[in-house]
């Protein structure tokens, strides 16, 4: 592919960006790059260059919750044969408490190297479609309408690896299976 020359209203940019760049080494910077006189700005090149932060340092990416565990957690999920390490009952809190207790409860359960993590929510809202309330049962339901939220900007979201409806015999849609991660 051939190379095209900056125009120099380009030339004028990149020289502008140029100088806001810091190197990471500063012996490399006189080697790596030619010596060129700055052009200057044209005042009718409207530029907005603000400076590079000062260090960017990536962040591993996140493990989310699986969508699909292995045969055997899906099997004993379906069953009901799956037995809750532990539980939390959410009912009758407000929305910061409830977010609280399970952070918590979470806290508790790994510390205690559970597995799964029942949580019982209460039941999903009616849809307001379905009974032609146009959001008179606005507060029902409003945990279980929250808990995705908290679970995924919880500190110890990297630690979940999935979360199930639960089976009836555990609370149905009123509550959720988080299945933890085993330590590294």
């Amino acid at each position: 592919m051939a190379r095209r020359r900056l125009s120099s209203e380009e030339e004028a940019l990149w020289s502008a960006l140029a100088r806001t760049v810091r190197p990471i080494r500063p012996s490399a910077r006189a080697a790596a790059s030619p010596t060129m006189a700055p052009l200057p700005i044209e005042p009718s090149v409207k530029t907005r260059l603000t400076p590079p932060p000062a260090r960017i340092i990536a962040a591993p990416p996140a493990r989310t919750p699986a969508a699909v565990l292995d045969t055997g957690w899906e099997r004993r999920i379906r069953s009901g044969t799956i037995s809750p390490d532990t539980s939390i009952d959410l009912h009758g809190h407000t929305l910061s408490t409830a977010h609280a207790r399970l952070n918590q409860a979470i806290a508790a359960a790994l510390s205690r190297d559970a597995r799964v993590l029942l949580v019982v929510t209460g039941k999903p809202p009616k849809s307001a479609a379905a009974n032609g309330n146009g959001g008179g049962a606005g507060r029902r339901g409003a945990i279980r309408g929250e808990i995705g939220h908290w679970l995924e900007t919880s500190p110890y979201a990297d630690r979940i690896a999935s979360v199930r409806v639960a089976h009836p015999r555990h609370g149905g849609d009123g509550a959720l299976y988080l299945i933890l991660r085993r330590k590294k």
